[in-house]
């Protein structure tokens, strides 16, 4: 049976932004409604501009019953271009990856989108020739490689005007003066000093222009290798022991080129370790981490499971999906990445020891640990404001490859990899396990991740800072219409209204209370968890502080040898880890001071809000952390109201005046996928196994029973 809403007889429109311009379009388009395993949807306009592709039906036009999350650039049926992953067309039946020029049109058209919609399109009943416009459109817009220039970024950031919120309080770190107050905030000017040795790019286009080096490192040193081999700083701990990262030499050289960066890295070693006063461990992720393919591969495998076309694949890969998720090996990278955090966080944190995470380019694996790091040591980062200046420091102005990394500009599937999402994914783990120490949501994670594919912003779509400045000034695109005024995504009044926003606040968040003005002169304050640690210093060695007869061994390994064994043993004994793990869980949560993550067997979840949102049956009616936050933030704004109406009635004593109360929204019944999918459809099958379901599917009460447990053991 199909339920047909019948075809729109008035003219569609569709929304377009400043500098996007409508490029093919196709009436009497169907789109399937994802709901269960009927034919039902609604008929409409699917058009193709230089920024997305959009439905557009009758309901588009209408404002009634608006959902209260609503994104302002992006609506429920659009996809931005950046945001496609693959296009299946449908051909007798039969599914076919579409890419390049097509001799053949499908009957049906397939999009699944990198948040994990999935769009169904019958062009069954629209004109031959639309079809071959829009489909061809499609598939050249969103598939096919790119310039840079050529992104709606810059088509944007040419028409649009610039009136962004100047109140946001990220901090960008383009500037010299953002990072002199990162090492006053975090006491590391004792030891670091920031530099200007790349005012121009002169030492390195992949460098930021502004970073800090440990004040022994000369300017030559700086100079010699473009940036590689050079220790940069990127957080200190309150003890004064700090996390530097390190772009390691290409493993391929010739022998003379070798004893020279040997040489070299001989030199900067002897500046930098200095035992037992300070105490280097060097750890080289790729080799103790998986590499960048193994991450791409497991997440291939992952997001399948959450790709649904219709209601009987959901059911038919529920039987098995425990075996389906451990065999896609993304939990157990999540674990990892955590582990390895926590290895970290132990060095700086018990053993007072200077980490050096070492990588090839130093932009990808070394983001995630030391972004992950700072989250776990530093309070700070778990504040909104304070989250955005780590992206901004670590990723963006650090240097991380998002055009590769994404695939923006469909150039090589080779170079793309989840890294960011990786973190995201590794934070959620954190926020779901401790949410009173977060001042931002998972739901603010999800829009994060969203924004990846929004080519309104530029904060995800370039490679390194050099990129976005010579883009900004127009030099490198060979234009006239720059300089280019950038939107950044930390703006968030762009996508989202305030009532929207209070989506992203957490209000759970317990804050930082203010120190007491009388106790200023009393002892530095020490985290409540450091105190549980044993603060003895361990007997220094000659392995601790890599004396000089393994500085040779060290060197060699850094300019392209394994160094994964080297590195890895430690003079630690073996239980060194669990002891500081379960030392630290042991004691109470203090949500400012060091957070661990707990990773043992299932404590690593499955990021349901992100992955599941678009799964009807998966979704709890009634229920979820969503749905809680959302009930919470009712009761602070009926809260607020009767604040209000105190102090009015307060003032208004004398007078006599009274007002009433404004009783505050009711909250519809909720589900699991609000805020993304407000209104769905309860699943037309219960949540039982596909077995179990076949066997029952002739019960007709069973299917119409609501909510109820159903006692089926006399049956099985």
């Amino acid at each position: 049976e199909i339920h047909i809403k019948e075809p729109i007889e008035k003219e569609v429109n569709p929304h377009l932004l400043p500098g996007e311009l409508l490029l093919c379009e196709a009436s009497t388009v169907y789109k399937y409604m994802q709901e269960d395993g009927s034919n039902r949807g609604t008929y409409g306009k699917l058009v193709c501009t230089n920024f997305k592709i959009s439905f557009l039906d009758d309901d588009s036009t209408s404002d009634d019953n608006e959902p209260e999350f609503k994104n302002k650039i992006v609506g429920e049926n659009d996809i931005t271009l950046q945001c496609v992953d693959q296009i299946y067309g449908v051909y007798d039946e039969k599914k076919k990856l579409l890419t390049g020029q097509l001799r053949k049109y499908p009957e049906r058209l397939i999009i699944y989108c990198k948040d994990l919609r999935v769009f169904n399109f019958c062009l069954r009943y629209t004109k031959e020739e639309e079809v071959k416009r829009i489909v061809s459109g499609i598939v050249h817009h969103s598939q096919t490689p790119k310039l840079l220039k050529r992104l709606f970024l810059f088509s944007y950031a040419s028409a649009a005007p610039n009136n962004t919120d100047g109140r946001n309080q990220t901090v960008m770190f383009d500037t010299l003066e953002d990072w002199r107050d990162e090492l006053e905030r975090t006491k590391g000017n004792v030891k670091y000093k920031t530099v200007t040795t790349n005012e121009g790019y002169r030492v390195s286009e992949k460098l930021p222009l502004y970073f800090v080096v440990p004040i022994c490192i000369s300017e030559e040193s700086i100079l010699k290798y473009e940036g590689r081999g050079i220790p940069i700083w990127c957080w200190s701990c309150h003890n004064g022991a700090a996390l530097l990262k390190m772009s390691a030499f290409p493993k391929e050289q010739d022998d003379s080129t070798s004893q020279m960066q040997k040489a070299f890295m001989d030199g900067i070693y002897k500046t930098i370790s200095k035992p037992p006063y300070e105490l280097l461990k060097m750890d080289d992720l790729s080799s103790s981490l998986p590499s960048l393919q193994d991450i791409q591969t497991a997440y291939t495998r992952f997001k399948q499971l959450f790709l649904i076309d219709n209601s009987t694949d959901f059911w038919a890969t529920d039987v098995k999906w425990f075996s389906l998720l451990e065999s896609t090996n993304w939990l157990e990278i999540i674990r990892r990445v955590l582990k390895k955090a926590i290895e970290v966080a132990e060095c700086l944190e018990r053993q007072h020891t200077n980490v050096l995470l070492i990588e090839e380019s130093a932009t990808d694996l070394c983001c995630v640990i030391s972004s992950l790091v700072q989250v776990m040591m530093d309070s700070y980062s778990r504040t909104k404001s304070g989250f955005q200046s780590l992206i901004q420091k670590e990723w963006v102005i650090g240097g991380h490859g998002f055009l590769e990394r994404c695939n923006h500009l469909r150039k090589s599937e080779k170079e793309e990899a989840p890294v960011f999402l990786l973190l995201l994914n590794c934070v959620w783990q954190l926020v779901q396990q401790y949410p009173p120490a977060f001042e931002f949501t998972e739901t603010y994670l999800t829009v994060l991740s969203d924004s990846l594919y929004v080519p309104v912003f530029s904060t995800f779509f370039f490679n390194s800072q050099h990129q976005r400045d010579t883009s900004a000034s127009g030099e490198s695109l060979k234009t006239q219409s720059g300089p280019f005024r950038f939107l950044t995504v930390w703006d968030w009044s762009v996508q989202f209204d305030p009532k929207a926003q209070a989506f992203l606040n957490n209000p759970f968040y317990a804050e930082k209370p203010k120190p007491d003005k009388n106790q200023r002169k009393t002892a530095r304050f020490k985290h409540q968890r450091q105190l549980s640690l044993p603060l003895t210093q361990p007997k220094p060695s000659t392995k601790r502080g890599f004396f000089r007869e393994e500085t040779d061994h060290l060197i060699k390994n850094i300019l392209g040898k394994r160094i994964g064994k080297f590195i890895n043993s430690s003079d630690d004994p073996p239980n060194s880890f669990r002891e500081f793990y379960e030392s630290w869980h042991s004691k109470p949560v203090d949500y400012h001071g060091l957070l661990l993550p707990r990773i043992d067997g299932p404590e690593i979840k499955v990021w349901a809000q992100r992955y599941l949102r678009w799964i009807p049956e998966a979704q709890l009616h009634g229920g979820g952390t969503i749905a809680i936050t959302a009930k919470i933030l009712d009761l602070m704004e009926e809260v607020q109201s009767l604040q209000v109406k105190m102090d009015e009635e307060h003032s208004q004593a004398v007078s006599g005046d009274v007002h009433s109360v404004t009783t505050p929204r009711n909250s519809a019944r909720l589900s699991s996928l609000f805020p993304f999918a407000l209104l769905q459809r309860q699943s037309v099958k219960p949540a039982l196994p596909t077995s179990t379901w076949k066997d029952l599917e002739d019960e007709d009460d069973l299917v119409k029973r609501d909510d109820e447990f159903v006692d089926l053991s006399g049956d099985m």
